[in-house]
């Protein structure tokens, strides 16, 4: 034994650390990329990408570890869907972002699509529109649309003019738009839209290029926009959503149990944002009052009159400018309870 020892105890030291260096090499970096601060008191979406980043540790046993690049360090939203279209990778998408490639997805942005939050998360995680969309997007891309991210509630007008109560409010009025879908949405209530990017926007109010933007109450903390605007209108217009999308080479390449557990920490990772998100509408809004801004609540009358103004002209939009297909429309109106729009 006294001559066994000495020989064998390298030996099993050396076994050792060679499963432990086979156990690093296993582990797989990913990079998830994203906008806005890693400020989970400002941005939702870092909440949803911090849970991700546990989630995915913890059930995958170590085997995936995320990288997170909040800030769009890696890139802007062009810039980051062709990485993770050419690269083992996975980022949040805007509707800048998502469009180019699925422009399909302006449909879920009808105005007033959605009562409440409920509606809305029914109509993504269950309806067949968006699973129409989710195939859209891998057929073209390779991607895979792996989670609809809530960032910050409903969409709220603010601008530093005068109070908005109606659509004959914004008369005159110029404003800030993420995407041609927005530029449409303003010219329907006889403003006007310019596609300005998010890292632009608080220059651009402060300096006059635009009166107003469209965002829900975190972005615009998050902004700190209340600085530059006066007004804030609670329309709750559009759902405010982003977009968990990997690369489908790379979650195809995983073992069975390893992209199982992977779905499994998306989804939880997504319940949990949402609960946050939700959580927090009121204390924002509460905030913003507070920083000086004028709380505009519209009245059921005023409401009524920005849906049926805005809808028809959206829907308008969607057909002759995007020539978005009718079926398109047609599945997402079934989904939301809304087929009366067709008529």
């Amino acid at each position: 034994m006294t001559r066994f020892m000495p020989k064998s105890l390298p030996a099993a030291c050396l076994l050792g650390a060679m499963t432990l260096a086979a156990q690093a090499q296993a582990a797989t970096t990913v990079n998830l990329s994203y906008n806005g601060a890693p400020d989970p008191d400002k941005n939702a979406v870092h909440v949803f990408a911090t849970n991700l980043q546990e989630l995915v540790a913890e059930k995958t046993d170590g085997e995936i570890e995320l990288e997170l690049y909040p800030n769009s360090q890696l890139g802007d939203e062009e810039e980051r869907m062709e990485q993770t279209m050419n690269s083992p990778s996975l980022n949040v998408a805007s509707f800048a972002g998502m469009s180019p490639l699925v422009p399909e997805i302006f449909v879920s942005a009808i105005p007033f699509l959605f009562e409440d939050f409920e509606d809305a998360r029914t109509f993504f995680d269950e309806g067949e529109y968006w699973q129409e969309v989710e195939a859209a997007l891998q057929e073209r891309t390779g991607m895979q649309l792996l989670a609809v991210v809530e960032e910050g509630g409903f969409l709220a007008f603010t601008n530093d003019e005068k109070p908005i109560h109606s659509p004959a409010d914004f008369e005159g009025l110029r404003f800030r738009a993420m995407d041609p879908s927005q530029v449409a949405l303003y010219e329907a209530f006889g403003a006007s839209g310019t596609p300005i990017p998010w890292t632009e926007v608080y220059m651009a109010l402060r300096t006059g290029v635009a009166d107003g933007q469209m965002n829900p109450p975190m972005y615009i903390i998050l902004g700190s926009l209340y600085e530059v605007q006066d007004y804030l209108t609670l329309a709750n217009i559009q759902y405010s959503d982003q977009f968990l999308v990997g690369n489908g080479a790379m979650i195809d390449g995983w073992g069975e149990a390893t992209r199982e557990a992977f779905m499994e920490a998306v989804e939880e990772a997504n319940v949990m944002a949402r609960e946050h998100n939700e959580a927090r509408v009121d204390e924002r809004i509460a905030y913003l009052e507070e920083q000086g801004m004028e709380i505009i609540r519209p009245s059921e009358e005023n409401l009524a009159a920005f849906r049926e103004q805005g809808q028809p002209a959206y829907l308008e939009w969607l057909v002759e400018e995007q020539g978005i297909e009718q079926r398109w429309i047609d599945m997402a109106l079934e989904d939301a309870g809304m087929t009366h729009l067709t008529e």
